[in-house]
């Protein structure tokens, strides 16, 4: 992607986002809670791609979530997040997320998430999947750009 900025090549998997009227705040600029919204976004879309299952089939719940704010956005701005496991534990793991624009590359916001294997059927946490945590070695090994969701208007 052309205009993909420096800070996200680190990021095995980059979901976009384009700012809507309805993100902003009466001052005109991204509200904060809307950025929780686009982490969503992006770690469903990663886990999605990385997992071929379906929404339901995941078994995920998230425990925790931390944003830093850095820059504001503005309206029709396109905000690249790049999103990937930093670690696992042996029922949840940590996904860390920047928040960039795209043109000249700022960095809007950071963020964590700590995320627990759950199974809904039986309404416990569960082991993180063998699966899982191979799916993400596999990618964050081989980091491969190619890998850049294009959903861009919400997931």
């Amino acid at each position: 992607m052309s205009d993909l900025p420096k800070v996200l090549a680190e990021y095995p998997f980059v979901h976009w986002e384009t700012v809507r009227f309805r993100d902003l705040d009466a001052f005109g600029h991204v509200n904060n809670a809307v950025y929780a919204t686009y982490l969503e976004a992006a770690r469903i879309a990663y886990l999605l791609d990385l997992t071929g299952a379906s929404l339901m089939e995941i078994g995920i719940i998230l425990a925790e979530q931390t944003i830093s704010y850095k820059r504001p956005a503005y309206f029709g701005e396109r905000l690249g997040i790049g999103v990937r496991v930093m670690m696992f534990g042996t029922k949840s793991f940590t996904m860390e997320y920047v928040v960039a624009r795209a043109g000249d590359g700022a960095m809007i916001a950071t963020g964590q998430s700590v995320q627990v294997a759950y199974d809904y059927a039986t309404e416990r946490t569960i082991a993180v999947p063998e699966a899982l945590r191979a799916a993400v070695a596999r990618r964050q090994a081989g980091h491969d750009p190619s890998h850049e969701g294009e959903a861009g208007e919400g997931v």
